[in-house]
């Protein structure tokens, strides 16, 4: 089977660097999976987890939006910020639901806050589900 190089890079540093078999990523227009040879294209991503499989073997990645570009051989995700099972503070990423859900619960907020809270609400989510991912 053929894989492909993917790079996941933050502003601070690149998070990922590897052959991968396939990757499946969030974009705005919905889930997509890439695979070898894919077509050249550039998205935006959604806050959602991304799924490398590579070996046999899947991981799970918390991407908070950017893009991901395809070119050839190779995958680019440009993401705002992106965390690996095992940097996911779980108790932390806990807190972080429930305050934005109380927070997005009470009636009287401006759009500003509201918008605030939501995007709140997806990362807690994302690490969440990328953390409990990892210890299945």
């Amino acid at each position: 089977m053929s894989t492909f190089l993917l790079e996941i890079v933050t502003p601070e540093h690149v998070v990922f660097s590897q052959e991968v078999d396939s990757l499946t990523v969030r974009g705005v227009e919905g889930e997509l999976g890439i695979l070898p040879g894919h077509i050249p294209f550039v998205t935006p991503l959604q806050v959602a987890p991304l799924v490398i499989r590579s070996g046999g073997k899947t991981q799970t990645i918390a991407v908070h939006g950017g893009f991901v570009e395809v070119q050839g051989d190779k995958a680019i995700v440009l993401a705002e910020s992106a965390e690996l099972p095992e940097e996911i503070d779980l108790e932390r990423a806990i807190a972080a639901r429930e305050r934005a859900e109380r927070r997005l619960s009470a009636s009287e907020q401006d759009r500003i806050d509201h918008r605030r809270a939501e995007l709140a609400l997806q990362k807690a989510i994302t690490r969440i589900n990328v953390s409990s991912r990892s210890k299945e």
